[in-house]
């Protein structure tokens, strides 16, 4: 989406001219060709959000400018909360209503068999978590479809003791499950595995994961570009009630939606909230397999980079992410795409176009093992960064490789 020439031109002039600033040295300090840049000022080119959060950042306009190319649906304060698909929807996605389907087909398990299996079950969870690392989203899907309603029929065999933690289990597989629909493009299956997974987890007492299930809305809403939904929905899952981990885990979603808008300042205010909250003694005492990434040793530090990419700061995030993206495991590749795809754009966007596509480069030779959705929208980002310096030899030489990946997403 582009701004109206006649608003941010002008207002983008009166900012610049009020800071003293010529055409050459906004240029210069943005990486924009100057001749563009005055083609915006006169209201005879659109400016695109990537442009506008960097003018925005480097002039202080408090996300003024950033305000001018977004249109009144997205601006709206008033979020508008993602409804939990209906059953139609679900079983046409691929789920049902795992809890029924699974007691039913539970019934035929010997208490005496539960507890061996539920501790089969839970290492091949943690297998499944590691698997979906390096493998395509697709090969997974049906597995993880079928385990989540094994686990979930285990339940009915138990004892009252093994019953919870089953049921529980069950749950973190469809909430997995659901991510994986997500990484696939199956916006509907995501949401409709995550609405199974709260079901699973209040039948087993966990109450918490309805509130962890709309931190993972907020991410869906995030990668739509709504801010004003995923700050609203993120606010929800931060009760006093709730484990620390799920407050921090909401609290940095929260700060990406502020980033979005471009108000840094409550975007810090956020990080903050979350390091706190997810460094703290109690951020890893909830009930079941850990919420949330595993991979990335401190998420508010990987979310500041992030963030300071949206608030128009690509030289800080691309120094925050270097540091962090160094601390992420070898074989975690899926996470090693997301967040280095985001640290090249951050790098390109700060002028470092070589580094920039050397960094892609690597990461493109492992998108086949692991295809994403939510990582394709950065490689677009990242594309349409790059053509602004098309002349560039590196740039001519990773066109080819960035258009394979995404081409299956236009097919």
């Amino acid at each position: 989406m582009t701004s109206t020439p006649s608003h941010f031109g002008p207002e983008l002039r009166r900012l610049r001219v009020e800071a003293n600033l010529s055409l050459r040295g906004l240029s210069a300090a943005l990486n924009y060709d100057k001749g563009y840049l005055s083609k915006v000022e006169r209201g005879e080119r659109s400016a695109s959000p990537e442009l506008a959060r960097r003018c925005d950042a480097f002039l202080g306009a408090n996300g003024e400018l950033q305000r001018l190319v977004t249109d009144a649906e997205s601006t709206d304060t008033t979020a508008r909360s993602l409804p939990h698909p209906g059953r139609r929807t679900v079983l046409a996605a691929g789920t049902g209503s795992v809890l029924d389907l699974g007691l039913k087909l539970g019934g035929r398990t010997a208490p005496t068999a539960v507890e061996p299996l539920f501790l089969s079950f839970q290492a091949q969870f943690d297998q499944l978590r590691t698997l979906g690392q390096s493998t395509a989203p697709n090969v997974l899907l049906p597995l993880l479809e079928i385990q989540t309603r094994l686990v979930a029929g285990l339940a009915a065999g138990a004892s009252s003791a093994t019953r919870a933690p089953t049921l529980v289990l069950a749950s973190r597989f469809a909430e997995f499950t659901g991510w994986m629909a997500q990484e696939a493009g199956n916006t509907p299956a995501a949401l409709g595995w995550t609405g199974e997974a709260v079901e699973l987890a209040g039948a087993g007492g966990d109450s918490h994961l309805g509130s962890y299930a709309l931190v993972r809305r907020a991410l869906v809403t995030f990668y739509d570009g709504d801010a004003a939904s995923t700050i609203a929905l993120a606010r929800r899952a931060q009760g006093r009630h709730l484990p620390p981990r799920i407050r921090g885990l909401a609290a940095q979603r929260e700060a990406q939606g502020h980033a979005l808008l471009g108000a840094e300042r409550d975007c810090l205010r956020g990080l903050d909230n979350a390091r706190e909250l997810l460094q703290s003694n109690e951020a890893d005492s909830g009930t079941g397999p850990a919420l949330g990434t595993t991979h990335v040793s401190d998420p508010a530090a990987m979310t500041t980079g992030w963030c300071m990419y949206d608030l128009g700061r690509p030289a800080a995030a691309a120094e925050i992410l270097d540091r962090e993206c160094r601390r992420l495991p070898a074989h975690a590749l899926r996470t090693r795409a997301r967040y280095g795809f985001r640290r090249s754009l951050a790098h390109a966007a700060a002028g470092e176009v070589e580094h920039a596509c050397a960094i892609a480069g690597e990461l493109l030779g492992v998108m086949p093992a692991v295809p994403s959705a939510t990582v394709n929208t950065d490689v677009r980002r990242l594309t349409r960064e790059l053509l602004r310096f098309r002349g560039n030899r590196a740039v001519r030489d990773l066109q080819p490789a960035l258009a394979r990946v995404l081409a299956p997403t236009h097919s």
